[in-house]
């Protein structure tokens, strides 16, 4: 069992980062093989509509054509046994890394035909694992959990199961008086973050848990 976490947040030691090596412990502690990477290390771009990926006898038919730093993790990524990914909320939706990260990723595989087929030759759980600054209220009225079904409606249809875990009111500095943020109160934010973060470390931990089991 390999299980692969993809870190879309620029931090490597903060909310995301500490999700998903709890979701990757949770796999571990099933026998699996895991490995973080962290997507602010490499160079890339997204997908830059060449369509090697659905030329008909194409040498890169089903893969990316690019080749960049992302190519050794999409080749990676076409063995594992199940993906997490993980990123914060930038404008209501995942970081343009991860954005990137999952164009290039997906669209390869995905067949231009009546039933949007896939190429990706097994049945594997993908996993999203959000952080936020707003609470779970404000999460709704935003939309956030609209904006983000359609990306996980997508992966389910080619990789084959899919489950989120959001994790809302993260704390996000280490000293909240060196910044403008009125709008939230560190003593609030660092309560949550005592009383609920480590729920949320557990869920994640769960999260690897079952896909090592599947």
């Amino acid at each position: 069992m390999n299980i692969l976490a993809i870190n879309g947040s620029p931090r490597k030691n903060w909310n995301t980062a500490t999700l998903l090596n709890k979701a990757l412990e949770g796999a571990a502690s099933q026998g699996a093989t895991t490995e973080l990477v962290h997507l602010y290390d490499l160079n890339y771009k997204g997908c830059v509509s060449c369509f090697a990926c659905k030329l008909k006898d194409g040498k890169n038919y089903g893969t990316c054509a690019l080749k960049d730093d992302l190519t050794p993790i999409l080749e990676k990524l076409e063995n594992a046994d199940a993906i997490i990914l993980g990123s914060p909320i930038y404008f209501h939706n995942v970081t343009g890394e991860m954005r990137s990260f999952i164009e290039r990723l997906a669209f390869p595989y995905l067949v231009y035909d009546e039933n949007y087929s896939t190429l990706f030759k097994k049945k594997i759980p993908i996993g999203f694992i959000y952080t936020m600054n707003v609470n779970e209220n404000r999460m709704k009225e935003f939309g956030y959990d609209h904006n983000l079904g359609g990306t996980e409606m997508a992966l389910k249809r080619i990789f084959g199961t899919c489950e989120s875990l959001f994790v809302h009111d993260t704390y996000q500095f280490n000293d909240y008086s060196k910044y403008v943020v009125t709008a939230f109160n560190e003593a609030d934010k660092a309560k949550r973050r005592k009383d609920e973060f480590p729920n949320d470390c557990e869920k994640a931990f769960e999260m690897g848990v079952r896909f090592a089991k599947a």
